[in-house]
């Protein structure tokens, strides 16, 4: 059970992730201030999804390892941990001030310092939860 429902749970963090960065650079891009507003209530409440997905995605991984060591399992636990801590640390507190910050209709200089740096940190996560996937993929032999 817990071999389907690692990958299906970092697959759901990945895309959810993924799906929060593309939707903030689409919107403040292309779309109206309403739309930027729209997006930036909506993902807190991704976090519903999110943060289960990253939790079932560690916990699982932690238990498949089973105590065994190698550079690989060693790397995706240290990756896990940095993606962790790089989520509550600022992406959580850094989506929650944006959506406040939209919702106030305040789209000023401080929206925008903040915005950038949660770019940064959801592209480090997301290419973090990439390499624990090519190196799961790796570990089953498919790449």
């Amino acid at each position: 059970m817990l071999k389907i429902i690692h990958p299906m749970a970092g697959a759901v963090a990945i895309l959810t992730i993924s799906t929060f960065w593309l939707s903030t650079v689409l919107t403040e891009l292309f779309a109206s201030q309403a739309t930027v507003t729209a997006v930036k209530t909506a993902i807190p409440w991704g976090f519903f999804l999110l943060i289960p997905a990253l939790m079932a995605t560690g916990g699982s991984g932690f238990v498949l390892s089973k105590g065994r060591q190698s550079q690989v399992i060693g790397a995706k636990i240290k990756r896990m941990r940095l993606i962790a801590a790089n989520g509550i640390l600022v992406l959580i507190p850094s989506a929650l001030y944006l959506a406040s910050k939209a919702n106030a209709s305040e789209f000023d200089a401080a929206f925008y310092t903040i915005q950038t740096i949660e770019l940064v940190a959801g592209a480090i996560n997301i290419t973090m939860l990439g390499f624990n996937l090519q190196d799961g993929l790796r570990m089953k032999g498919r790449i």
